[in-house]
């Protein structure tokens, strides 16, 4: 391309005119310095307009760039305004909140589930293990989750909000034991056993 434009006596300046490249690029190209030159996609769009201006065949000319022109790692979007450090703004507030939201919404879920399928607890204040009894009816007080059912040998007892019970239960002088069992809506039972000691006058 040099010896084209000597041979048509058109100077660097005019053919930068005639291509609206500047001068610099155009003697940086002639002379093989690539480290003063844009990368290499946009030096190629040079070299084909040099051609045609030169009316030079630009397939040659895109051939010898390719041919000379090192091979060099492209920048990729360089952009000195991008920080590495992390900027709080609405979007990482709302992905905060979200994730927030799903880990109440699992443990809320996983805490239902435990409870659903967990044995009730059960405490029984009243008989006492052994208890001496000398009188009927017996009186049977304990306390139970509030979800749970209560059965007093195997007799429904009514449970309370806050999860106690209180019954009497009719017993005679064969009565050896009070079974008190705690039942959770999926089936699992908490059982508590109570000797007694009757002694009718």
């Amino acid at each position: 391309m040099k010896d084209a434009r000597i041979k048509k006596k058109i100077s660097k300046k005019k053919l930068g005119e005639i291509t609206k490249i500047k001068e610099q690029f155009i003697d940086a190209i002639e002379n093989e310095n690539w480290n003063a030159l844009p990368e290499k996609p946009v030096v190629s769009g040079f070299i084909g307009s040099i051609s045609n201006a030169l009316k030079v065949n630009p397939n040659r000319t895109s051939a010898l760039f390719r041919r000379d022109y090192p091979q060099k790692p492209l920048k990729i979007n360089p952009n000195p305004e991008i920080s590495d450090r992390f900027v709080w703004n609405p979007k990482a507030t709302f992905l905060l909140s979200a994730i927030l939201v799903i880990f109440v919404l699992v443990g809320y879920v996983l805490y239902q589930y435990i409870n659903f399928v967990k044995s009730p607890m059960l405490s029984v204040e009243k008989p006492m293990l052994k208890q001496e009894v000398t009188k009927s009816p017996l009186e049977v007080t304990g306390k139970t989750d509030p979800n749970a059912s209560v059965f007093i040998n195997n007799q429904p007892v009514e449970v309370k909000e806050d999860g106690m019970f209180v019954t009497f239960l009719d017993i005679g002088k064969e009565t050896k034991e009070v079974e008190i069992k705690a039942r959770s809506r999926s089936g699992k039972e908490t059982v508590v056993k109570r000797e007694i000691v009757v002694d009718f006058d």
